[in-house]
């Protein structure tokens, strides 16, 4: 593969992202066909396929070469992260996105073997736009964010997933307990955009890979710690229970493990 320019990687990923929120917004009080995949709670509607399939499309014109991880099935069966692999979520938050029209985003992460360099999350609903990378540092829409202080779990809220939290998996119960609370948004997207702007000083929740590749990206470029919940490297092709958190309030949250 030719030498990549990031930031027209970046400028790419943007463009495709806001696009697709365009379309996903003048479709946005139709009557949605709503199916099931793992559960009564794992939604997919026809917008996230139309919107994945959108994005595949535009990635495949502009970057022929790489390897698409996309929700709906519209990528490829990737088994390695050599070269450019790009991680997909048409909709994240799609429970959101049918019961309340809101806090729901669309995602994109560009791996290059392995190392995540580009991100992107729209919260299409309010219309921020954070994006980054460790080339050109994060952004919310044109502004550059600072790095989030390094405060303690007790410092600061704590975004939660609500099944782990129900069930206690891997005591997060006491890492609520000894927070200043939990915050249970219901999309990792929109969860990740609290903690890189310092509003969350961490989150916890079970994960695929689409989930966290653009969040992972940014959080890393900022100095936040992002593992699965033993403090071991993420796998970019499995499911795990997710860590990010600010140095301080990872560690004291594995400390509990």
């Amino acid at each position: 593969m030719a030498t990549l320019n990031t930031w027209r990687l970046a400028l790419d990923i943007k463009q495709w992202v806001v696009t697709a929120a365009e379309a996903v917004k003048l479709h946005l009080h139709d009557d949605l066909k709503v199916n099931t995949k793992s559960g009564r709670n794992d939604l997919v509607t026809n917008i996230d396929k139309t919107t994945e399939q959108y994005l595949v499309q535009k990635i495949r014109a502009q970057y022929p070469e790489a390897k698409i991880v996309g929700e709906e099935g519209f990528g490829d069966q990737v088994e390695d992260l050599t070269g450019l692999v790009f991680f997909v979520d048409p909709i994240d938050g799609t429970m959101n996105f049918v019961k309340a029209r809101e806090n729901f985003a669309i995602m994109i992460g560009a791996y290059l073997d392995g190392k995540g360099i580009v991100g992107v999350i729209l919260d299409v609903m309010k219309d921020e736009l954070f994006w980054g990378g460790p080339e050109f540092g994060v952004y919310k829409n044109n502004l550059p964010l600072p790095k989030p202080k390094n405060i303690t779990l007790s410092e600061g809220l704590l975004g939660m997933s609500g099944p782990l939290l129900v069930h206690d998996v891997k005591h997060v119960a006491a890492a609520v307990t000894a927070s200043s609370g939990a915050r249970i948004f219901g999309s990792a997207g929109i969860e990740f955009t609290k903690v890189i702007q310092g509003f969350e000083n961490g989150y916890v929740s079970k994960l695929m890979p689409w989930d966290f590749a653009a969040g992972k990206v940014m959080a890393e470029t900022l100095g936040l710690k992002v593992t699965d919940i033993d403090g071991e490297p993420l796998s970019m092709l499995s499911s795990k229970i997710v860590l990010i958190g600010t140095e301080r309030t990872h560690a004291q949250i594995l400390a509990l493990q």
